[in-house]
């Protein structure tokens, strides 16, 4: 083989693993790209539940005191009642 051939060769050989390499680097970064995108996908929806959470832990706050409330007059009208000669029904 002469110079002119194996130079050849060699650029062909270089040109090829240039492609293979450029080829799988933008496999990687598609991938990445959507990695990103499903944890920014996730953070969102984080956030959004997190939200959720804190509306519904207010409203059973709410809730609970709305009941405590209500068993406290509950509580007063059986007295009230019993006071006046009734029974209460159980």
């Amino acid at each position: 083989m002469d110079a002119t051939t194996i130079g050849t060769v060699l650029a062909s050989v270089g040109v090829l693993s240039t492609a293979v390499v450029a080829y799988i680097g933008k496999r990687g970064e598609n991938r990445l790209s959507r990695f990103n995108s499903m944890t920014d996908q996730l953070q969102e929806e984080l956030g959004r539940k997190t939200t959720e959470l804190a509306a519904a832990q207010t409203e059973v706050v709410s809730l609970q005191l709305q009941r405590r409330s209500d068993l406290i007059r509950i509580t007063q009208l059986e007295i009230e009642v019993t006071r006046l000669g009734g029974t209460i029904p159980p």
